[in-house]
């Protein structure tokens, strides 16, 4: 990446983290020098003069620049790891604020008791490892997982997985025997095997073929199944809750031929 694109990113990063244009370029230019006057920026940034006094008062108000009340006037940007937390701060209060006024909000229809017996589609890996992440935190008996691909052994996975109760029981299949040593060594505590899903293993399949992500089977009665398109390497899931879920029990049944006999759920 060269450093105009490099510019480029943080200013697209900074606007998605609530900053108007020309904040974010002034900021971006301000944090390029060590010290600078409203036409230095002003010339680096392509914002107009008049406009980078604006900008750059949002930004103290903000926390992310000092001024020097000198003639001219001269700034600087706080240090990075200071910035950074900075903006943090902000977004995760933002959110924060997001969930507190959305919980309150009145569910209009709210009686639908059959929602239990449905299955969803989702995209996004992001958006299927937090609905992973839940799924592990709710579990209270078992949790049975089969990765299909090793990028799916995140840090976050593992220490989620680590963070399971005591008393639920945590199986893990994998494809080969060096993922199942990786699983066993970063989740010790974990009954490890090596799935039995022979259309699991992509030894034989084309690049143009769409492939396992994740199994996710928990307390026998809630499924994700996940996907990796092929090209854009995009996961998609559908995702099943309710015991009764046709969906469950086939999987249950499906993932039973890489468990040991004895877990196997009848």
């Amino acid at each position: 990446m060269t450093t105009t694109d490099s510019l480029e990113d943080a200013i697209e990063v900074l606007q998605q983290l609530g900053l108007k244009e020309y904040e974010a370029r002034c900021f971006v230019g301000v944090s390029r020098l060590h010290t600078g006057t409203a036409k230095q920026l002003s010339e680096m940034t392509e914002v107009p003069r008049t406009r980078v006094y604006d900008a750059i008062r949002v930004l103290e108000a903000q926390g992310l620049v000092e001024i020097q009340h000198s003639s001219p006037q001269r700034f600087r940007a706080v240090p990075l790891d200071e910035a950074t937390e900075t903006l943090r701060d902000q977004y995760e209060d933002r959110v924060d604020r997001l969930h507190n006024a959305l919980d309150s909000v009145e569910i209009i229809d709210g009686d639908d008791e059959r929602a239990v017996q449905q299955v969803w589609a989702m995209s996004g890996r992001t958006a299927i490892e937090n609905r992973t992440d839940q799924l592990i935190e709710k579990a209270s008996e078992e949790i049975v997982l089969v990765l299909g691909d090793e990028s799916l052994l995140t840090e976050d996975l593992v220490a989620r997985l680590n963070d399971a109760v005591a008393d639920v029981d945590l199986l893990i299949g994998a494809l080969t025997e060096s993922l199942q040593d990786q699983i066993q060594t970063a989740v010790p505590d974990a009954t490890t095997f090596i799935s039995g899903l022979e259309w699991l293993h992509g030894e034989n399949a084309s690049e143009d073929e769409t492939a396992i992500g994740r199994l996710l089977l928990t307390d026998r009665s809630t499924i994700l199944v996940s996907s990796i398109m092929p090209g854009s390497k995009e996961e998609q899931a559908i995702f099943g809750e309710g015991f009764g879920n046709g969906l469950v029990v086939i999987s249950r049944r499906l993932m039973a031929q890489g468990l040991l006999t004895a877990r196997d759920p009848k």
